[in-house]
């Protein structure tokens, strides 16, 4: 899978330990920053991924934010999107099962290492249930028309 990942300064190092998980599990990604602990502003790095999510780029995009909140409301401004803020394993997999989640983002001051590597191996593997969920997705869709 072709996944697409940022973070801001607070997330930074979380970042770099999920792009050695990704590439454990021998997916491409793109790191779309920031790179280093220095101050900057998360919404740069939400719309980078947002929108090379949206352009057909990358299948999935990934944000991480001291608390994923941020990262999570600036995403879901980009048509298109559908950003989840999940904080452990059951919202992950209900991201993708029922809401075909496109954006994972969570917050690195509020998960450990084992918890997000949980959160992320799960968030990649759920597949879309479809059905009545697409129903619902579909309004969504019409609402950004």
């Amino acid at each position: 899978m072709k996944i697409a990942i940022g973070s801001d300064h607070a997330g930074w190092k979380a970042k770099e330990e999920v792009k050695s998980l990704l590439q454990q599990l021998k997916h491409t990604i793109e790191d779309f920053g920031t790179n280093n602990e220095d101050s900057v502003d998360y919404p740069d790095y939400a719309l980078k991924v947002a929108r090379a999510v949206t352009a057909g780029k990358f299948e999935r995009g990934i944000l991480i934010c001291g608390t994923g909140l941020g990262m999570c409301l600036t995403a879901n401004k980009v048509k298109g999107i559908r950003a989840v803020a999940c904080h452990d394993e059951f919202t992950a997999e209900m991201s993708r099962l029922h809401n075909d989640a496109n954006i994972l983002c969570f917050g690195a001051r509020v998960l450990g290492a084992e918890q997000i590597e949980a959160i992320v191996k799960i968030w990649l593997n759920t597949a879309f249930e479809g059905g009545r969920h697409q129903r619902r997705l579909d309004k969504i869709s019409d609402s950004e028309k």
